[in-house]
């Protein structure tokens, strides 16, 4: 396939060989990439993952047309998200591997945005960190548009009558702002009640 250096002379009774610069469990990796096959049965380490995924086009091969959903790879990356979600992330947006990011994006609801070091930002981009604030803009929204509704008053009874309903509103009102106000990802807010 031309994807390696052509080998240097040798003597004639010799099998040629090839210098690669890569550690054999990241070959191995970029091998079972190419050839679209899983390599989870030699239990590759995350660092092992991503340095195979950065190596790819070095060999000429492109990361966005062998990590798809229904490849190897992707899969055993994305086991990986539980534990690894932001390098996880980071290594999706910088090869555009929109799919892998959005399965990922699940992973880091709870992450503080505070903590995203400029370093990060840079190496995730503009359009993978707006993606990445707009979910939780997003969940914050959502909360609000399910949390600040009061309940539908109902026919007035005995025990609850317009005005009691008008007092359980203003209840529900207080509450629900409050928990809406301070609502931040991965914060519990029932330990407010």
């Amino acid at each position: 396939m031309g994807l390696l250096p052509p080998p240097p002379p040798s003597a004639p009774d010799q099998e040629p060989v090839i210098a690669v610069p890569d550690d054999s469990a990241v070959l191995n990796v970029i091998l079972h990439t190419l050839y679209e096959m899983s390599c989870a049965q030699y239990s590759p380490s995350f660092e092992v993952l991503v340095t195979a995924v950065n190596r790819l086009p070095v060999y000429g091969i492109v990361p966005k047309t062998r990590i798809a959903p229904s490849a190897p790879l992707f899969s055993l990356l994305l086991s990986h998200a539980p534990l690894h979600p932001l390098e996880l992330y980071t290594l999706a947006a910088t090869y555009d591997l929109y799919d892998l990011a959005v399965s990922i994006s699940s992973h880091l609801l709870s992450f503080p945005l505070a903590t995203l070091t400029d370093d990060m930002a840079e190496r995730i981009g503009p359009v993978y960190l707006k993606r990445l604030f707009f979910l939780h803009f997003g969940r914050s929204d959502a909360l609000k548009r399910v949390l600040l509704p009061p309940p539908h008053p109902h026919a007035p009874t005995p025990e609850c009558d317009f005005t009691e309903q008008k007092k359980l509103t203003r209840a529900w009102a207080l509450a629900s702002a409050y928990l809406a106000w301070d609502a931040r990802p991965g914060k519990p807010w029932f330990t407010k009640l």
